[in-house]
């Protein structure tokens, strides 16, 4: 089977029980941005070195299908997928928590930088926060499950601190922002 069909060539796609819709629909939109999400989410899996936080990240990228199944389903037919398990909120908690243990308190704003592991956190966060305004922007016009938008508020929380506990880990120097 070829992976080109040619069936989104005139600007429409089709969600998951069949409705077409334009490429540039809120829906397309919020579930496009939780794909691009989830590839940098990739990026930060491949560089990062401790087993445990990789098998997270693997954890979120699982999520993040689930909830992209979702919003890539025709609402008339949202029976056909399960609901978000609204459980992982709590787990991205208790993770936020965890790692908050180990760190500095912090009074300043952090630039995003420190080493490349550290900075691609950064890059998720942006996207995720991008996500999130996204999927708000759905939500208000056709309400979705609430835990969804929890969901991606905590997630891109997860990642500032997780981007901390990365610059710890590795040694290297969280650089403040002062205004000049």
């Amino acid at each position: 089977m070829k992976i080109y069909t040619k069936k989104g060539d005139s600007g429409f796609t089709s969600l998951f029980g069949g409705k077409k819709l334009t490429k540039d629909n809120l829906r397309i939109e919020a579930y496009g941005t939780i794909d691009e999400l989830n590839a940098n989410i990739g990026v930060l899996h491949s560089l990062v070195k401790d087993e445990a936080m990789g098998s997270e990240l693997l954890r979120i990228q699982r999520n993040l299908f689930d909830l992209g199944a979702i919003l890539a389903t025709d609402p008339q037919k949202i029976d056909m997928v399960k609901p978000f398990d609204g459980q992982e909120i709590n787990k991205l908690e208790l993770s936020i928590d965890l790692m908050e243990k180990d760190l500095p308190a912090l009074r300043n704003f952090l630039l995003p930088s420190g080493s490349l592991a550290v900075s691609q956190c950064h890059v998720t966060r942006t996207v995720c926060r991008r996500a999130e305004r996204r999927t708000v922007t759905l939500h208000m016009a056709v309400p979705l499950q609430s835990e969804i938008v929890i969901y991606l508020n905590r997630l891109s929380d997860y990642f500032f601190v997780l981007s901390r506990k990365i610059c710890m880990n590795e040694g290297c120097a969280e650089n403040l922002w002062f205004s000049e």
